[in-house]
């Protein structure tokens, strides 16, 4: 490529193509300019993002989500598959983005929750960060981790049953939604996650199915389903 990094931008998302050889640290760093040099056009935008011409893996790819949230005040609502189309697909989910936090006023909070610390919201929440052991995150609605879960997370704490959690890495010490909750030790949580690890880390959601909590693979269906 000529470019290392390109950005390809319509009022729905953004197009984020890359350089296939480059190291991945030198990568970063080209991604910081760009979108530093962008800021301007994007300003608070609500985009989805798909990433081209590289093949990531869930951690890379929250990096480059850290990345820009570092260097932009763009809202990055989702990542897209390049195998769906692209710019329909962003388009519904930009805009049910929209819509709910139109409805319910979601916040946004930018950095990684550690040891000790808790974080809570009487709406939903889009944490940029991880959820490290000891960290506990309580949200009236939903809660949705562009990071790493690994500590707790309490979703639907007014008892919404119909809440749920998501993260790029799903790992936690225990997930409540409404009423029902899933520790890293019970059997069906403790499945879920070990399925997970026969791949590579994933993006998950957690839900509540049957008086349980669920936590699969998310889709381009998922949040249909819920």
């Amino acid at each position: 490529m000529s470019q290392p990094v390109i950005i390809k931008s319509n009022k729905y998302g953004i197009r984020l193509i890359l350089d296939a050889y480059i190291p991945f640290r030198e990568l970063l760093t080209h991604i910081a300019d760009k979108f530093t040099e962008s800021e301007k056009f994007f300003k608070n935008a609500h985009m989805a993002i798909a990433f081209e011409g590289r093949e990531l893996s869930a951690e890379e790819e929250y990096q480059i989500l850290d990345t820009i949230s570092r260097n932009t005040s763009i809202h990055v609502v989702c990542v897209i598959d390049n195998n769906i189309e692209y710019e329909e697909y962003a388009r519904e989910q930009v805009e049910r983005a929209l819509t709910q936090d139109s409805e319910n006023t979601g916040k946004f909070y930018k950095g990684t929750l550690r040891s000790g610390q808790e974080l809570e919201c009487e709406t939903s929440i889009v944490i940029l960060g991880d959820v490290n052991p000891g960290a506990t995150v309580i949200s009236a609605g939903n809660i949705v981790i562009l990071g790493a879960l690994k500590g707790t997370a309490f979703a639907g704490a007014a008892g919404n049953e119909t809440c749920f959690v998501a993260a790029l890495d799903m790992n936690p010490v225990q997930i409540k939604i409404g009423t029902v909750i899933g520790r890293s030790e019970d059997k069906k949580l403790r499945v879920s996650i070990r399925e997970r690890r026969k791949t590579s880390a994933e993006p998950q959601v957690a839900s509540v199915s049957d008086g349980h909590i669920l936590i699969e693979p998310i889709t381009k269906n998922t949040f249909n389903n819920i």
